[in-house]
């Protein structure tokens, strides 16, 4: 007989899917790519989603498939828009937000339904990813942003579309050009960096005496991953602001870095004991990323042979510590990355309130 199972995934912020494997017992099937974009069009940006593994067809008789799927838990702010009326994107003094997903379109049939005819909303499969909130709205403190065709185009005529936006406020720095951004977290945290610029992009930001020449240009964006290169997993960071570091992305132009960050728990724990994390009451915890290995000679070497932690290539990433909050850091757990070497594991995780939802409504 044939065997079904559906994919129910839930989450405390919003879903963004990552992998997917459909399979036949042991076997992977073929088209994962095709699959991936099917429900990631279905679930990115929702709390919670069932998956029907049916719509990728009915299996032969006497086997068993399953839909395999990897996906985040992004703790965000969820912000809909219905079309015609406008998205605001808000954030406290000292944060901006930084977007990590945006749609135009319709993937439900009561989102934005008040007193709309259903002709305008039975259409659920109109989907329509857009970086244009991103491009717009990524480093401010406040963003406002029209839910219309003029601005995302009419990827479904007929329908009444909505702007779903997931989006989180990070703390931010601003270096002009010539000098240097310094990020720093306190005791225990390491630096995450979520979003960097170099370049300009409005015309007052780091404009105090200089000619109207060097600031006029204000359509400069020039996103990089150098800063999170260098600075990620660091307690403190500093990085120059130059051309230098990041290139010239419009000459003439007097330009400066900025950086949007937040400061994550950071938990290491040798071998043989036990890591706990811990969030206050009314948080939840996310695990941002997980290591089991050896990646210095100075971690967990207290009182151990030097050839211990002579190894210090050794590390593998691990998705067992979102299992349990509490969990014994031993080569039976994680598998041994280098048999003979001292090894520990190394947690970052945030303490996240239950995702906030805002609904923007027009009547």
């Amino acid at each position: 007989s044939a065997c079904y199972q559906a994919a129910p995934s839930d989450c405390s912020g919003v879903i963004v899917v990552e992998s997917v494997e459909y399979r036949c017992g042991q076997q992977e099937q073929s088209s994962q790519h095709d699959k991936l974009k099917v429900i990631k069009k279905s679930c990115d940006g929702k709390k919670t989603c069932d998956i029907d593994i049916q719509i990728f067809g009915t299996p032969d008789p006497g086997t068993c498939k399953y839909l395999d799927t990897t996906f985040a838990c992004f703790p965000a702010v969820h912000s809909t828009a219905c079309e015609g009326s406008t998205a605001n994107l808000r954030c406290d003094e000292g944060e901006v937000s930084v977007v990590y997903w945006a749609d135009y379109g319709r993937r439900d049939t009561t989102t934005c339904s008040q007193s709309r005819p259903t002709h305008e909303i039975q259409n659920s499969q109109c989907p329509n990813p857009t970086t244009k909130v991103a491009d717009s709205c990524n480093g401010k403190s406040s963003c406002t942003i029209e839910a219309s065709n003029s601005v995302f185009g009419d990827p479904c005529p007929g329908t009444y579309k909505y702007l779903d936006v997931v989006y989180d406020c990070e703390l931010h720095t601003v270096a002009c050009e010539g000098s240097q951004a310094n990020l720093h977290c306190d005791d225990g945290h390491v630096i995450a960096v979520h979003w960097a610029n170099y370049g300009r992009r409005d015309t007052s930001t780091c404009s105090y005496q200089r000619p109207e020449c060097e600031v006029q240009n204000a359509q400069c964006a020039n996103p990089t991953s150098k800063v999170a290169d260098s600075c990620n997993g660091k307690s403190s960071c500093t990085i120059e602001a130059s051309n230098t570091e990041f290139g010239d992305p419009c000459p003439g132009t007097y330009k400066y870095l900025e950086v949007a960050y937040d400061c994550p728990f950071h938990s290491i724990t040798c071998e043989h004991s036990y890591a706990n994390l811990h969030c206050d009451e009314g948080h939840v915890i996310v695990i941002l990323s997980a290591e089991y290995g050896c990646n210095d000679s100075t971690t967990c070497s207290y009182k151990r042979p030097p050839a211990q932690p002579k190894n210090t290539q050794c590390s593998i990433s691990t998705s067992k510590v979102a299992e349990s909050c509490s969990i014994k850091v031993s080569n039976s757990v994680f598998g041994d990355p280098c048999p003979g070497t001292y090894k520990y594991l190394d947690v970052v995780y945030d303490c996240e309130y239950v995702m906030e939802e805002e609904h923007q409504s027009h009547q």
